[in-house]
């Protein structure tokens, strides 16, 4: 059998420890090891954990610099290259207690990445584990962080799901066998609350938040139950269940939820939070009665992506010098328009999250809030109990106010009041649904807003549209036919002169970059979403013409004589930086 014994590892122990080969290196020193070997005999922190935390050296350095001491490579490999059948020859308890997982397997020699090696019970066990299970094995050391990204193919989504409808079968036997009460229609609460269904609803959620899903889909079909994830704004099929269990996973989401379960014919809203890692998650649900049952809808809410940066959404240029211009401004009406899903309430949580301080209060009114965020007054309205947006705003301004987050103006009265709010002092931000930032103020004046109050409330219009981004991994650089270099010469010709210069060398070259796909991306090709945007400002010109003729053609002329990029031309320059692809642009910001 080859392996690494425990003997060996002991000897090399005692002949020096990390921390002495570290002094040997010159990388340490006597005092600062001995208070680093203090600290870790009463903490009861690896050694290794001590000097990480202390940020001494980087975490390959010190596990390249700890595989020269103790003589064992040390590997590196992506999780994505470790089969899924491989990891259970070591129990999922044993490597994380022991921090060993397998890496590869041929013949019956399999390689076993270990975070400590010298660990002598971690040794026995996996000697222990050889025999049982009748493998031979080579030991490896591995990074603690390739330990912990290995460690999540354990929760594959269909193997865990397997098994609780393996478990699920078992108590639906017993029910019929007269172990247990028939299952009956008053039984899916019960159902819903037993391990096997809870564990399949927790798996379902944990999944789409390690995938980085936005949103989860459970839909009755005529022959299964499909749950579908949505990633980077793309639906996919990720799992079928039996459509006899069906309510029962209804159920156990509305017990989450606090939701009536025996109300099946009217649509429902609610909402409930769960920890995964160390991150808090909200779910945003919904009902909805269908001929074949009730579909469920979740919005995942993450707060940490909701207190993305401007650069994150694709914010830059002209297009962040005038947003950061106007929220400089003590008051004005900062509006951000789109089709819904556009990601305007994450730019507005952006704008929030930079304007909260200490001394302003902020308060919003949503429906519904999408991310809590800590020092902001964050009000659900209720229109069901005649608690609107406009009702809202009136009571608002009794509050004391600096600046007012408004989730829509939907109505003329809430437009009216925005607009007095802005006039009287305060920051309003807002959504509105129009196809262009050109569309807002016609909209504006549709909603009754008398023309006049525009140019002193409404300070900027940013309209976006989201695209995805080229996985940065696999992308591939190809040169442009002629159809799609005309179509850019023609956006860069009427770009500002000052973003001409700065893009000359991309524009000249005309190199342009298409999806590929790896196993990074899942073989898309595209790997999270970005902005397009335009901003267009009110200025002294465009303020008369709000006055005088506030006609789409006038707008236009104003925001191109401002230099206003459009969506396709800043999409464009996404494109030639190698952000995003050429269909996607098309796709989101061609006019049609």
């Amino acid at each position: 059998m080859r392996m690494i014994s425990a003997e060996r590892i002991r000897l090399y122990l005692i002949k020096m420890t990390l921390i002495d080969y570290l002094i040997k290196q010159g990388i340490l020193d006597k005092a600062r090891a001995g208070s680093l070997e203090y600290e870790a005999k009463t903490s009861g922190k690896k050694e290794e954990e001590i000097i990480l935390e202390k940020n001494i050296l980087t975490e390959n350095a010190l596990f390249d610099l700890k595989s020269k001491n103790i003589k064992i490579p040390l590997k590196t490999i992506a999780p994505e290259d470790v089969p899924l059948n491989i990891l259970e020859l070591i129990p999922y308890d044993s490597a994380q207690y022991y921090k060993m997982i397998p890496l590869s397997k041929k013949d019956a020699l399999l390689e076993v990445g270990m975070v400590y090696p010298e660990d002598l019970k971690a040794q026995e066990a996996l000697k222990f584990l050889s025999r049982r299970q009748k493998f031979d094995y080579n030991v490896f050391l591995i990074t603690p962080s390739s330990f912990e990204n290995i460690s999540k193919q354990y929760k594959t989504l269909k193997k865990e799901v397997t098994k609780a409808l393996e478990e699920l079968e078992v108590e639906l036997k017993m029910e019929k066998t007269g172990a247990k009460p028939l299952l009956g229609k008053e039984e899916f609460e019960r159902m819903a609350e037993e391990a096997p269904v809870t564990k399949m609803v927790a798996v379902i959620l944990r999944h789409a938040v390690d995938g980085k899903a936005s949103d989860i889909h459970i839909e009755p079909t005529k022959q299964e139950t499909k749950i579908r994830f949505r990633l980077d704004g793309v639906l996919y099929a990720s799992l079928f269940l039996p459509l006899k269990i069906h309510p029962a996973i209804v159920a156990r989401i509305k017990i989450l939820s606090n939701l009536k379960i025996d109300e099946t014919r009217l649509p429902q809203d609610g909402r409930f939070g769960i920890t995964v890692g160390e991150k808090n998650i909200d779910f945003r649900v919904s009902t909805f009665p269908t001929v074949l049952g009730e579909k469920v809808v979740l919005r995942v809410l993450d707060a940490s992506e909701g207190a993305k940066s401007f650069a994150d959404l694709g914010l830059e240029r002209r297009n962040l010098e005038i947003l950061e211009k106007a929220i400089k401004k003590p008051y004005g009406m900062i509006l951000a328009t789109g089709p819904t899903g556009s990601g305007k309430t994450t730019t507005l949580y952006a704008v929030l999250h930079l304007l909260n301080q200490e001394g302003v209060n902020i308060i919003t009114l949503e429906d519904p809030i999408e991310y809590f965020i800590e020092g902001i007054n964050q009000s659900q309205v209720k229109p069901e109990i005649g608690y609107t947006f406009a009702t809202g705003l009136r009571h608002i301004l009794r509050q004391d106010p600096d600046i007012i987050m408004v989730g829509e103006i939907r109505d003329e009265e809430t437009a009216a009041l925005a607009a007095h709010a802005s006039l009287t002092g305060h920051i309003v931000l807002s959504t509105l649904h129009t196809n262009n930032a050109i569309g807002v103020i016609p909209r504006l004046i549709d909603l009754k807003v008398a023309p006049f109050l525009l140019p002193p409330s409404l300070s900027i219009c940013v309209a976006q549209r989201l695209v995805r981004k080229l996985c940065q991994y696999c992308k591939k650089e190809v040169e442009s036919n002629i159809k799609i270099k005309e179509m850019i010469s023609k956006e860069i010709s009427s770009l500002p002169l000052a973003i001409k210069k700065e893009i000359g060398p991309l524009a000249k070259s005309m190199r342009i970059y298409e999806p590929t796909g790896c196993k990074k991306c899942r073989s898309e090709g595209y790997s999270g979403r970005i902005g397009l945007f335009e901003v267009l400002e009110m200025t002294p010109e465009l303020s008369e013409i709000v006055l005088k003729e506030p006609t789409e053609t006038r707008i236009k002329e104003e925001a191109f004589r401002q230099g206003m990029l459009t969506m396709k031309q800043d999409g464009i320059l996404k494109v030639l930086e190698g952000v995003t692809s050429v269909a996607e642009v098309l796709g989101a910001a061609e006019e049609k």
